[in-house]
């Protein structure tokens, strides 16, 4: 016989209380960010965001002969321009699963062959090129291999100067004729929700005037049942024929109508594909003083209409056309590169360490208690999910660049991306680069701080 063997009882685990949320205030300046957008026009269909009808996401071609005629914005793109597009299918009902795709068509409309040169490019859906995954809030990212979900991963490549292979290097439209520049399914058949996104960025640079559009049509069918993608023709009957996709977007609230802002998804071409900027103490110096010893200064980052965080300044992307309910300007600045230059000057007779981070404070138009807002912990609600990049001199004087991802919930301070020892005069320049992703929530800031040593 088995000798018995004890029993014990274990005492049920009493889960940890969660610590109430405290909100401090970080008494730093903020001060507006110097340079401005570039000129670039830039193709943003963002609106609306979840589609769930074939149809037209944006199209500015001109109306003539169109069934539809004041959905064509009629603005022709010549040399360097972006197209941005970020779209969600979602199934209507469990029984229609069919896979959508999101096409964008260009039109040469002269009577000469027009050469379109893909500079950089990349198109990652959320399921299963990019699915949002909790990552750690800094993660060193040398490879690029780090990202949560498909605006991340998109911006990433860019970032780095990528073309996915998915895209040739050039296309050359003949005379009077369109050509696919994408044309790539966002399928959901297989999920659980059967919800699936795509986000896409390409820059681009044109020897000629072309349009662009960007449509939204299910997939065919062949005589086998099988899908599969839709036709040039066919898309070009879509435009031609089509209307707006649906379900269209909350309407924004106009300029100056006060109350509660509702910003709205953009769907037109917003002027401004990169903002770079040197921060200097003015226009009359080329270096950018530290903060005296346990201060710190931010520059604002995507400021917006309602939240300027008391810089003055509303950095979204003004819009050349849109259409009638969609943004007043590109809010988020999704897919514009900022890049920066910090000149960083020791001007005192000790030595100082200096930290610079990006941050997520409480968003707000004035600073009504002096300072940025943070809460203790961070909100659930993740703003900001992308990879910066950071160029500087160590502090043995050699050259590092480093790619760092950041995930950052509202209310986040942050930690620091650099820390620089710097003796008394040195002078140190950090370039820190990054576009701004998709799914992120604007403003953020960039900010510097004398730790003292």
């Amino acid at each position: 016989m088995l000798p018995l063997l004890p029993v014990f009882t274990f005492a049920q685990a009493t889960p940890a209380p969660t610590p109430p949320q405290q909100e401090i205030v970080q008494p730093q300046q903020v001060r507006p960010l110097p340079g401005s957008l570039d000129r670039v026009p830039v193709f943003n269909s963002n609106s609306p965001e979840v589609v769930q009808t074939e149809g037209i996401l944006l199209s500015t071609f001109p109306p003539t002969g169109k069934q539809t005629a004041n959905v064509h914005l009629n603005f022709p793109f010549q040399g360097r321009f972006d197209i941005f597009a970020h779209h969600i299918a979602k199934a209507t009902s469990p029984e229609d699963l069919r896979t959508l795709y999101l096409g964008v068509l260009l039109h040469n409309p002269s009577t000469q062959p027009v050469t379109v040169d893909v500079l950089q490019a990349a198109s990652y859906l959320s399921q299963p090129d990019a699915p949002f995954i909790e990552l750690p809030p800094q993660t060193e990212n040398p490879l690029g291999t780090i990202f949560a979900g498909p605006g991340d991963r998109v911006m990433n490549d860019i970032l780095r100067g990528r073309r996915q292979s998915i895209f040739p290097a050039q296309i050359t439209i003949p005379p009077q004729q369109s050509q696919m520049l994408l044309n790539l399914p966002i399928p959901v058949q297989t999920l659980e929700p059967p919800i699936n996104g795509r986000s896409t960025l390409m820059r681009l640079r044109s020897s000629g005037r072309v349009y662009a559009a960007s449509l939204a049509m299910y997939a065919k069918s062949n005589p086998d049942g099988s899908e599969r993608a839709p036709t040039l023709a066919e898309w070009q009957q879509l435009l031609e024929t089509g209307n707006l996709a649906e379900p269209r977007d909350r309407a924004p609230t106009p300029p100056q109508a006060g109350g509660k802002v509702i910003y709205g998804r953009v769907a037109g071409v917003a002027q401004g594909s990169q903002w770079q900027a040197q921060l200097f103490d003015s226009p009359s110096v080329q270096y950018l003083s530290i903060p005296e010893r346990g201060q710190a200064f931010s520059y604002g980052l995507s400021t917006l209409t309602a939240g300027r965080q008391g810089t003055n300044q509303v950095q979204s992307a003004p819009l050349l056309v849109r259409y009638p309910d969609t943004a007043y300007q590109a809010h988020g600045n999704y897919g514009i590169e900022y890049n920066l230059s910090l000149p960083l000057y020791n001007n005192t007779n000790r030595p100082q360490t200096v930290s610079v981070s990006l941050q997520t404070p409480l968003k707000e138009d004035e600073l009504t208690q002096g300072g940025l807002r943070f809460l203790i912990p961070p909100a659930t609600q993740n703003f900001f999910r992308g990879t910066v990049r950071l160029r500087y001199s160590d502090d043995r004087g050699l050259p590092q660049t480093r790619y760092v991802h950041l995930v950052q919930k509202r209310g986040q301070a942050g930690e620091p991306l650099i820390l620089l020892n710097m003796p008394p005069g040195d002078r140190r320049l950090v370039q820190v680069n990054f576009l701004y992703p998709p799914d992120a929530t604007p403003p953020q800031v960039l900010t510097i701080q004398n730790m003292g040593q």
